[in-house]
């Protein structure tokens, strides 16, 4: 009787505990995700970030992700100093490179790249210039050519093409415009007689007749790092972890947009996938019948792991100091942090 009782005791107190233990698991509550704001243009070349986020890689990390979209690559510079952007991802720039400086900023990956063999950005020029004989990148000294704003990535291969073709920046009349929107529009309507831009806009720029393509920018510029992953110095030398996590998202991401619409190994119906999830980030203002071609066709490689170029990288901080758009104090050190990624 008295061996029934212990039993039956046991039995009990192993019940309690058991729902004890499941009431624990319903009331605390799991780790909250760490918040961060990506910053992004609205260019197929930023897609990696939109996948990570489809796909739910950014999740995965612990990551709860909100994007803020900008019109050109200096504002989001600027954004990020300000601490109202966590991560961002575009063309290097005199504002970042001087933000940098302040210590406010620093490059930790590399993402769009120019690669042999794949089709990249397109040196363009309005329909009236090319009837006017402006008919190669030779012929544009003493045109003018769009840019966002002075010491944007636009300015940076305006001048490396006049440099190849024997003339100076100078001898380009350069019309800083703030939006790409505004350059399309000058260009269209003869305003400007140039500019230079990623395929996807490029080639669907080409169907209407009123622009005309010239010339790669990849003759000019072998490999050039387009757009490059950078952060706050802040963020960058004291939240590593948050880094680490940010980049690996973003690296899954990049390498289901290589697959699919890079490389090609995922098929028509892998490949139809990714442009409709690109799609609501990416031309989402028209039908994704029209807008399809253009995303798909426009696709650029973005580095493996986000790997840096820092060769071109390099290049193009002693372009902004030659050009008197930044200081010629500052070391790459200042600019860009390595402990992240894969340097070549």
């Amino acid at each position: 009787m008295i061996s029934m009782t212990r039993r039956s005791f046991k039995k009990a107190a192993l019940g309690s505990l058991a729902a004890l233990v499941a009431l624990s698991a319903l009331t605390v509550p799991a780790l909250a995700a760490d918040k961060i704001t990506v910053g992004a243009l609205r260019f197929t070349s930023h897609a990696p970030s939109f996948v990570a986020f489809e796909k739910g890689y950014f999740t995965d990390e612990g990551l709860e992700v909100e994007f803020k979209f900008f019109q050109a690559a200096q504002p989001m510079a600027v954004a990020i100093a300000s601490g109202d952007v966590d991560f961002g991802i575009t063309a290097i720039s005199g504002g970042l490179i001087n933000l940098a400086e302040k210590g406010a900023i620093k490059v930790i990956g590399g993402a769009l790249q120019e690669e042999p063999g794949i089709d990249g950005q397109i040196i363009l020029v309005s329909k009236a210039a090319y009837d006017e004989g402006v008919t190669s990148p030779a012929k544009l000294k003493s045109r003018s050519f769009g840019i966002t704003q002075a010491g944007s990535s636009f300015h940076y291969m305006a001048s490396k093409i006049a440099e190849k073709e024997g003339f100076a920046t100078a001898d380009i009349k350069l019309v800083p415009l703030q939006k790409v929107g505004a350059i399309i529009g000058a260009l269209k309507s003869g305003q400007v007689d140039s500019w230079s831009i990623v395929p996807h806009i490029a080639k669907a720029l080409l169907k209407g007749g009123e622009i005309m393509q010239i010339g790669m920018v990849a003759d000019y510029i072998p490999d050039y790092q387009v757009t490059t992953v950078f952060t706050s110095t802040e963020i960058a030398e004291t939240k590593p972890d948050l880094v680490k996590r940010f980049l690996k998202a973003f690296s899954k991401g990049a390498d289901d947009f290589n697959a699919a619409l890079v490389d090609n190994t995922e098929g028509e119906a892998g490949a139809a996938a990714m442009v409709e999830l690109i799609h609501k980030y990416v031309y989402a203002d028209q039908p994704i019948e029209k807008a399809g071609p253009s995303i798909k066709n426009g696709a650029m490689r973005i580095n493996k792991d986000a790997a840096l170029n820092l060769t071109n990288v390099k290049d193009q901080l002693d372009w902004f100091k030659a050009e008197g758009l930044v200081s010629n104090d500052i070391a790459i050190e200042t600019l860009v942090n390595t402990d992240y990624v894969e340097i070549f």
